[in-house]
């Protein structure tokens, strides 16, 4: 089977986005990266990884907004909003409750369609 490849999307790279790498890194049925949609991101949103990626998380419905207005010319795949503020250090122990409620269900969904 292949490995769905997640990209997971926050502001800057520092908290949110980089968790949830963290929290899905070691999941066999997923590659994941993280990066951050403003130019003071740790790690910068490409075209690259909009073009490597089957499905994109994002934290807020304004970084869907903006990779749907920076990168319109591309052929981009799937965007969730997951919903969740800024309001968490990284591996904050309630942003992982938060985002394994969030994301979970959502891979469930998206892994089983890919095996069927």
């Amino acid at each position: 089977m292949n490995q769905l490849k997640v990209l997971f999307v926050c502001a800057l790279n520092k908290w949110r986005s980089p968790t949830a790498e963290a929290l899905y890194k070691n999941d066999p049925r997923l590659e994941v990266r993280s990066a951050g949609v403003r130019s003071a991101a740790k790690r910068r949103l490409t075209a690259e990884d909009l073009e490597w990626t089957d499905v994109v998380f994002a934290m807020e419905q304004e970084h869907k907004a903006f990779i749907l207005e920076e990168f319109r010319g591309l052929d981009l795949p799937p965007i969730i909003v997951l919903d969740i503020s800024d309001d968490f250090g990284y591996m904050d122990t309630r942003l992982q409750e938060v985002m394994r409620a969030s994301i979970d269900p959502e891979l469930e969904v998206l892994i089983s369609k890919e095996e069927s």
